[in-house]
């Protein structure tokens, strides 16, 4: 007689759960995209988790009534335990705020049988069974590859992804305007799925245009923007952008210097801005797992993100594993961003120092790129805003706006003037 132990019941339990949770709200689904199909023991479970993935790649609802049309669709209505097993799954799980947790233990419990068969297999083969060490430790290898987690993004033939592949072309570049019309005429703006770094030394105005830009881009209402500022406090980022907005001097707000008429134009400025979809975070030593983990949140709130922006790179807080380099721990977190951006389908905006070594160049260079990592390899876009002593002008700074890489757009050069009095950066035209 075989006697169900206490652990098949908590795995039983767990899988039943997380089942259930995803029956209450789908979205939970998005949670819980490191469980597979195989992490669940119950052949019944897997074939029911792996009908909820199908159903939502196809982006239909995923629901008792949409799994149970499947299954009937295909003949398979029995294999599932009716209606009434979905139902009983619904009604195990109340809650799904222990979602996540359940699918920890399911695929906990999967990697420990995953483990106990692969000793079980090693230890039953024999040295003699292969003609070389190398054959017999490449077969070990395999055998370690398979109890791997699968990667979800699995390759694909031509054949297979054909229709995604004439979808894709139907559809428009998925860009968001700027607000600078010369870089939005030759880029076509801001492409979703970015990492864009802007980098330069102090004073050439980065903050000022990463604000003017995030302004600009909010303003298309194309999904929120979020802004992580680590060097200036909610209330100073605001001053900045509404300088530039109403062209009031910036000593005006530092000094809280207002007469009637620019207090009420103040007051206008930050209802144009309560309308637009901006978020900041005031926050120093960020680090990228916060970002990504917030970022999460506000896609399934507002359902688009268009703009993830930090100011600056080199601030946040980025722990260095044993044995390895500070450049080596920044690369993995310009590595994350673009991942976050490709995930999040939105562009990621991040600040950058150069080197002092710039100073000592006629124009900057990647390696000028300050603890650069991966920089240079992991960007899409890498823009360099500095200043050329001998290129004046009367009414501010002229700043060179060099696009060194460009993965979409190829490379180009502009110049900018920056009234740093207001804030703002205008576009000076190229001579015919």
């Amino acid at each position: 007689m075989h006697l169900i132990g206490e652990h098949d019941v908590v795995r039983e339990q767990a899988e039943e759960s997380v089942l259930g949770a995803v029956l209450v709200d789908s979205s939970v689904l998005d949670e819980i995209t490191f469980l597979e199909h195989r992490d669940f023991l119950s052949e019944r479970h897997q074939q029911i988790y792996k009908v909820m993935r199908y159903l939502e790649k196809k982006n239909a609802p995923v629901d008792i009534v949409t799994i149970t049309e499947t299954y009937v669709k295909f003949g398979r209505i029995e294999s599932m335990g009716g209606v009434s097993y979905l139902s009983k799954l619904a009604e195990s799980c109340p809650t799904t705020a222990n979602a996540d947790y359940y699918a920890r233990i399911v695929r906990s419990k999967a990697l420990e049988r995953r483990a106990k068969n692969m000793g079980e297999i090693i230890t039953g083969m024999s040295r003699d069974d292969y003609e070389t060490d190398e054959d017999f430790f490449t077969n070990i290898e395999q055998l370690v590859s398979e109890m791997r987690p699968q990667d979800t993004a699995k390759m694909k033939s031509f054949s297979e992804s054909r229709t995604d592949y004439f979808d894709h072309l139907k559809k428009k570049a998925q860009v968001i305007k700027t607000g600078f019309k010369q870089f939005d005429n030759w880029a076509k703006g801001a492409w979703r799925g970015w990492l864009w770094i802007v980098a330069g030394r102090p004073s050439v105005g980065k903050t000022a245009m990463l604000l003017q830009r995030l302004f600009g881009m909010a303003k298309q209402h194309e999904g929120v923007v979020l802004l992580w500022s680590q060097e200036m406090d909610e209330n100073q980022v605001k001053d900045r952008m509404i300088s530039n907005i109403t062209g009031i001097p910036y000593s005006k707000f530092r000094d809280k210097d207002f007469d009637d008429k620019k207090w009420d134009t103040v007051k206008m400025a930050y209802e144009e801005l309560e309308y637009l979809p901006i978020f900041i975070q005031d926050s120093a030593g960020v680090t990228i797992e916060e970002i990504k983990a917030t970022a999460k949140q506000f896609k399934k709130k507002y359902g688009k993100v268009a703009c993830i922006a930090v100011d600056y790179l080199q601030i946040m807080r980025i722990p260095q594993k044993k044995g390895e380099t500070r450049a080596q721990a920044i690369g993995e977190v310009t590595r994350t961003a673009k991942q976050i951006a490709r995930e999040m389908n939105c562009c990621f905006l991040m600040l950058s120092q150069l080197s002092r070594g710039f100073e000592q160049a006629l124009k900057p260079q990647f390696s000028h790129l300050k603890e650069s990592g991966s920089i240079e390899q992991d960007a899409d876009v890498i823009e360099f805003l500095w200043h050329n002593p001998d290129d004046t002008d009367k009414e501010g700074k002229v700043i060179q706006q060099t696009f060194a890489k460009g993965r979409d757009t190829g490379l180009n050069e502009f110049r900018l003037l920056f009234k740093g009095w207001i804030q703002r950066f205008e576009e000076i035209a190229k001579p015919k």
